[in-house]
């Protein structure tokens, strides 16, 4: 039994070839529809008829998304370029297509090629394999003749991703994101802050930011595209102190749509390139609710959030020291570790203040949060209302506009410890900077 197979090649004449060449032997493939565009490739895709897709770079309309609907629909992808053409390779490559061939392949290897993907992308068993017949065997001399064109690199670098992230209620996630991120670009390390929020972000009116354009909606446009680079991606990064980049986000929440999660993996991917740490302020809801509202592949609110805090190294959960912010903290603690199963935040209570909880308040919210969420460690940001209105009103981060703040010094600690710089090094650095005001 064949494997079957659509194709979505522009070039009609280039595509009547390829058919006839997979045709004329017993190859492993059989191809069960030439789709004239991509509309056509998600419709037929969509009904279960194929279970791979030969399609060239120039498809029309070909982008994140359209891949994401044909891995819903359990067809693997192989793309075809012109000999060559390395613009070609490179934009499928970047749009998460695997296996890329040239043109010119022969029949054998191109087959091969499919069988490959259909086995790792799909998860396929032997035996299925075998009931379609590998194809594969016929590539012993081949393989030194044809080899598949290797994959450019894209971009990815080593940079750790911190996700801020924190329950309903304003707890001052973006509060702490944007001091993180001062914090970090102060002690040496270059910080790129990404505006994640897809409910309506506000750090660049924080950092008081002329933002006509929101950064991360265009590079996740260009993503989405396969045309996202390192250097595009550093003139979206607007650069708002030295070593410090902010990537501004959407701040009317109806533009959720524009951020999808396909499209924030390679925007991430290359954040870790453009910056030593990329710091993102997540929104707060983590419901995914849309996925059994739809029998389709449906566009989900919260993914963007759920990609953030999935593909952070370091997840860094934020409450408020009152009951009220603390039962919310307790109760989204709990469902972050359900979202992200193998993640161990880092909890930051802030707006810490004596009148809140009775008594001693640091030790009893602590005891609280030990028993009712497990949490053994916690770190503690004092109110500040004078200092975070001061940073507000200059439109700059606690960093430069209260050097002697306690809510920044609290924050200073945490992203030295966050990084893995030496508290007297964080020491010796402060006090370099407040001697320079």
């Amino acid at each position: 039994m064949a494997v079957p197979v659509l194709t979505a090649v522009s070039d009609a004449v280039w595509e009547a070839q390829l058919v006839a060449a997979l045709e004329r032997g017993d190859h492993g493939v059989s191809v069960v529809r030439r789709c004239v565009d991509l509309a056509d490739l998600l419709a037929t895709a969509a009904t279960g008829q194929a279970r791979a897709v030969l399609l060239s770079a120039d498809l029309r309309r070909l982008d994140r998304d359209a891949l994401a609907r044909l891995a819903v629909a359990g067809v693997a992808v192989v793309g075809l370029v012109p000999p060559g053409d390395e613009d070609a390779e490179r934009r499928l490559r970047q749009l998460g297509v695997t296996e890329v061939l040239p043109a010119d392949a022969s029949p054998a290897a191109i087959s091969a090629a499919v069988m490959e993907t259909v086995e790792r992308g799909l998860g396929a068993s032997p035996g299925e394999l075998a009931s379609f017949g590998d194809p594969r065997a016929a590539l012993t001399d081949l393989a030194a003749a044809e080899p598949v064109v290797s994959a450019p690199d894209v971009g990815v670098g080593t940079g750790r991703v911190i996700a801020v992230w924190g329950p309903t209620g304003a707890p001052g996630r973006t509060t702490v994101a944007v001091g993180l991120a001062g914090e970090i670009a102060a002690l040496g390390r270059s910080a790129l802050l990404i505006d994640g929020d897809v409910y309506g972000g506000v750090v660049a009116q924080l950092l008081g930011v002329l933002d006509e354009s929101p950064g991360l909606a265009a590079a996740a446009r260009l993503a989405n595209n396969g045309q996202l680079h390192l250097a595009a991606l550093a003139d979206l990064a607007r650069t708002v102190a030295p070593g410090f980049r902010l990537l501004s986000g959407i701040s009317r929440a109806d533009r959720w749509p524009e951020l999808r999660p396909a499209a924030l993996e390679p925007v991430l991917g290359l954040a870790r390139s453009l910056a030593a740490v990329t710091v993102v302020d997540c929104g707060f809801c983590l419901e995914q609710d849309e996925e059994l509202a739809f029998d389709t592949a449906a566009p989900r609110r919260n993914g963007a959030t759920l990609a953030f805090l999935e593909a952070a190294d370091v997840v860094v959960a934020v409450g408020t020291a009152d009951p009220v912010g603390l039962q919310r903290l307790v109760r989204g603690f709990g469902e972050l570790k359900e979202v992200i199963p193998g993640a161990v935040p880092t909890v930051v209570v802030n707006r810490l203040r004596s009148t809140s909880v009775p008594g001693d308040a640091e030790r009893e919210i602590r005891a609280a949060l030990l028993r009712y969420a497990g949490v053994e460690s916690v770190a503690f940001v004092p109110l500040d209302v004078g200092g975070v209105d001061a940073a507000v009103a200059a439109g700059r981060s606690l960093t430069e506009a209260a050097g002697s703040s306690p809510a920044r010094l609290a924050l200073a600690d945490l992203a030295a410890g966050l990084v893995g710089v030496a508290r007297t090094q964080r020491r010796g650095r402060l006090g370099r900077l407040a001697g320079a005001r």
